[in-house]
């Protein structure tokens, strides 16, 4: 396999049809890292992602009376749908729904009456099993989201660009994991085009399937996933591209959910940038020092996608004071009493710290009431204190755990 070959001809096939992103130097990210660290933005791509690379590379090579069908968390999709209106191809596109409705819109948007928009199952592993089922029975082509030469071949062409468009070879790139379609093409490029660079992966931790299939030494099937992170939210790493990945000697860590929550909130209001939960992977692994870099380097983060429903904003704050530790629930067990909850507020709340939910309702045939309360705290070193306090008191007060089953049912 000459894989350079299939990435020139790539890059031919794309040539007008996907943009030529630019590459931003990022303040915000070479401070916090003490490195010189600049942002490939595919985030502003055609469908705001890079996926329409591999899509249109691999529909490109079909019989333009081939019927194709995909299945994808969004992105892949949006480049699919692009790819079957330009090439004037008939396509089935099935997600999950998981998929915000932000991402669904944009699919129907871009291919038009070429596409055929299918909501089914709860992961993109669903949906790509349904989507198999489909192509059986019609006959259609399936165009995989990572999972082929030819739609590695064409997410390679990310790193063609930017290699150009630096005036020097990169010492770092860190680029995000989800089936490893990216990774893969980007890593086998760079390892004969740019061989003493470090390559880094970059999963959530809620669904790390590359980093499992390499302790495994093949592709795993992960028992649950954290969907959160639905452009890399994946069961099971790809045939194709794991052992490329494995190959190439890269690098992979793992970046909490909050820890890109908290990344997406300082992308927007820092350097305005929208990025979806996958887009700001890359450089939630900087921000977080999870990848460690040498004082004076040049790395190279991805920004791979800005498909972000709005209406996900409110979890995403959510799960990033989590994360930092500066907002915490309690089960409050109160007497029904006068003056239980002044007490509760001069007692045991300090006078940094803000109730932000308070949900109780009296029962007038118990001598107590339980009320969930949610504080947000001023700083994450004020939660010692405020548990010396609730232990203090007289108070019964249950401190709910993040992930635990009863954190899960009532926040």
């Amino acid at each position: 396999m000459d894989f350079s070959q299939l990435v020139e001809d790539a890059v031919a096939r794309l040539d007008g049809v996907a943009l030529r992103t630019p590459v931003q130097r990022n303040p915000r990210l070479s401070d916090l890292s003490g490195a010189d660290v600049w942002t490939k933005r595919e985030d502003l791509q055609v469908g705001r992602s890079y996926k329409v690379r591999g899509a249109y590379n691999t529909i490109a090579q079909l019989d333009r009376g081939s019927e194709v069908i995909t299945a994808s968390a969004g992105n892949h999709a949006q480049g699919f749908a692009h790819a079957c209106a330009t090439l004037g191809v008939r396509g089935t596109v099935v997600v999950p729904g998981t998929t915000p409705k932000q991402k669904r819109q944009r699919i129907a948007a871009l291919g038009g009456d070429a596409i055929t928009l299918r909501v089914e199952g709860d992961t993109y592993d669903d949906a790509a099993r349904i989507a198999a089922e489909l192509a059986t029975a019609s006959g259609a082509v399936v165009v995989p989201a990572f999972d082929a030469l030819s739609t590695v071949a064409g997410q390679a062409t990310v790193a063609v660009e930017f290699l150009a468009q630096l005036d020097r070879v990169p010492d770092v790139v860190v680029l995000p994991v989800g089936g490893g379609g990216l990774l893969a093409g980007c890593a086998t490029w760079l390892r004969e085009h740019a061989p003493g660079t470090r390559i880094v992966g970059v999963e959530p931790s809620g669904a790390a399937g590359m980093a499992a299939a390499l302790v495994a030494g093949e592709p795993v099937t992960l028992a649950e996933i954290d969907t959160f992170v639905d452009g890399a939210a994946v069961r099971r790493a790809g045939e194709v591209t794991f052992p490329l990945i494995r190959d190439a000697g890269v690098e992979l860590v793992a970046v909490p959910e909050g820890a890109v929550c908290t990344e997406m909130l300082d992308l927007y209001q820092v350097d305005g940038v929208i990025a979806e939960p996958a887009g700001a992977l890359a450089s939630a692994a900087l921000a977080s020092g999870a990848v460690v870099v040498d004082p004076g380097t040049t790395v190279l983060a991805l920004l791979s996608g800005g498909n972000n429903d709005v209406s996900r904003y409110a979890e995403v704050v959510e799960r990033s004071l989590v994360h930092r530790g500066l907002k915490h629930y309690f089960l409050v067990e109160f007497p029904q009493e006068p003056g239980a909850l002044r007490r509760f507020l001069h007692e045991v709340l300090g006078p940094d710290d803000d109730i932000v939910l308070f949900e109780y309702q009296k029962r007038d045939n118990r001598e107590t009431g339980a009320a969930l309360v949610g504080i947000e705290l001023g700083a994450a070193a004020g939660l010692t204190p405020l548990l010396a306090r609730i232990a203090a008191g007289p108070l019964r007060i249950q401190h709910l755990a993040p992930g635990t089953t009863a954190y899960r049912f009532l926040v």
